[in-house]
This record gives C-alpha cells, structure tokens and sequence, in this order.
C-alpha cells in the first residue's frame, strides 16, 4: 500500500482512509479541488488498493467528479490507468499459464478481481491463442508475448 500512496503523492497528491458516511456504495473518491484521494475505511487489503489506484487514474487524468457512471469514458480510463499500475505483464502472463482463474490471479496480486477484469479488457489482446500485451508501434511492437496453452 506504502507504494500506492507514494505513487499517489508523485501525482501531488495526499491520500485519506476514511469513513463515507453519504453513499454506502461509494468505496473512494478523488477531489481534484483538493487533490485529495479518500478511500473507504473497512474495505479489504484488495480492495482498498484497486480503489487506490483507481482514483490514481482519476488524479493523473486530472478528471472531475463523474458520479457512479460505471461505463463512462473517465471510468474506463481509470480502470485502465489502476490494472496497468497494479498488474506487471511478465507476471501476469507466468501465473496464468499456471491457473488463468481471474480470482486465484487476483488473490496473488493483492487486488480485487475487478483489476483482473479491467486488465484483461484493457491491456491484454488475444489473437489465435496467443496473448500480447503492451502494444507499441514500430518494430518489437509487443512488449511480451505468451501462447496460450
């Protein structure tokens, strides 16, 4: 977590746990006001960093409040933003050659099975039982490559 909050303070700015009393469905948030992150109290170590790095996402995208708009642009940038910070491709890639449950994966990563969800959508590309990730242009354009067994 010590890492999250130092990453966080890299983007300027400060992290709170706390309790969130107005709306029992909302586990964080970030104020761009304030340049604040606030994560729920009481969640799990998972969860808490999935949340964390969430709203990382929103800090370095500099987004404002979009409210519970699960599929809105801002959410999916932070989603994407937290499953490449939290998730390594080389590591991803041996463990699930192992076991490609995404809740066995998500326990090995100290995340939610959230950020198993959001890499595998967001950074990951299977084509014809391969999976690439990191795509780049230009010559060695994937970063790693695995066959899928």
């Amino acid at each position: 977590m010590r890492e999250l909050i130092r990453h966080a303070a890299g983007l300027g700015v400060r992290v709170h746990f706390a309790h969130i009393e107005d709306d029992p469905e909302l586990l964080g948030y970030y104020s761009p006001m304030h340049k604040v992150i606030v994560v729920r109290l009481g969640m799990t170590y998972a969860q808490s960093r999935w949340v964390l790095g969430h709203e990382a996402g929103h800090a370095y995208y500099d987004h404002a409040c979009s409210g519970p708009h699960s599929r809105s642009k801002t959410e999916r940038q932070a989603n994407a933003y937290a499953a490449r910070l939290l998730i390594d491709p080389e590591e991803y890639a041996r463990l699930e050659r192992i076991n490609p449950d995404q809740h066995w994966l998500a326990d090995e990563f100290s995340v939610s099975v959230d950020a198993i969800f959001a890499y595998e959508e967001h950074c990951l590309t299977r084509l014809r039982g391969v999976t690439y990730s990191r795509a780049r242009m230009g010559i060695s354009q994937w970063a790693y490559r695995a066959a899928v067994l």
